[in-house]
């Protein structure tokens, strides 16, 4: 069987992509949620890097891991392989940038294009703390969201607003299709989607399976 580190002892691996224009706050998202930080010195985000954090849904512990991407163009060349396995995305925008809700659609096109249609996908609105500067009206987000049968939320990393709901409710949605597809097939892992039963040591989604890949 192999042992476990206590880190390992997780019943689904989920690998969950932060995208959205560079500048959004896409990076603070990730460090309030996974380590409760945030910087006012954040620094832009050189191409990908990724962090986790274990939450439990209905009993199960389910281990997110969330990448984070440079929202810059030059940096565009590692969307397949960013993509590849994600079954959860945070599409963000900043309410006080009217250019990145305008971009939301493109991000949205290129995400659909790289990954499952059972993938789970929450509009964020970011910076809503700065609410003097207001440009993304929460009607037009949530209009838009309606639209393209996204979640939607507004969050502020900085004041800790909603981080932790629009992760967990990912998460949590992204547990009920699992949950539903293993029903589907009659509760036989082997038979679980592909995108699901993978070897939890590559960095994708994945359902853990006892001893099969112990650290």
């Amino acid at each position: 069987m192999g042992a476990y580190r206590a880190d390992d002892d997780y019943d689904y691996l989920f690998k969950i992509v932060l995208i959205g224009d560079s500048g959004v706050g896409k990076s603070n998202l990730l460090s309030r949620f996974t380590r409760n930080e945030f910087s006012l010195e954040s620094k832009s985000t050189i191409g990908v890097e990724f962090a986790t954090r274990s939450i439990t849904v209905e009993d199960k512990v389910i281990k997110a891991q969330i990448w984070d991407t440079a929202g810059q163009e030059r940096y565009r060349a590692i969307t397949s392989a960013y993509y590849r396995g994600a079954v959860g995305a945070l599409l963000v925008y900043d309410v006080t940038r009217n250019v990145t809700f305008e971009n939301v659609e493109r991000w949205l096109k290129e995400l659909r294009n790289h990954t499952d249609s059972s993938i789970v996908i929450m509009l964020v609105g970011n910076k809503a703390d700065l609410r003097h500067l207001r440009a993304v009206s929460t009607e037009d987000a949530m209009a838009f969201a309606e639209n393209e049968g996204t979640f939607f939320m507004e969050t502020s990393a900085l004041e800790s607003m909603n981080v932790e709901d629009a992760f967990t409710e990912v998460l949590t949605q992204i547990h009920q299709v699992v949950s539903k597809k293993a029903l589907e097939v009659g509760n036989d892992p082997a038979a679980v989607p592909k995108g699901q039963t993978i070897n939890v040591n590559d960095d994708v989604s994945a359902v853990k399976k006892a001893g099969c890949c112990a650290a």
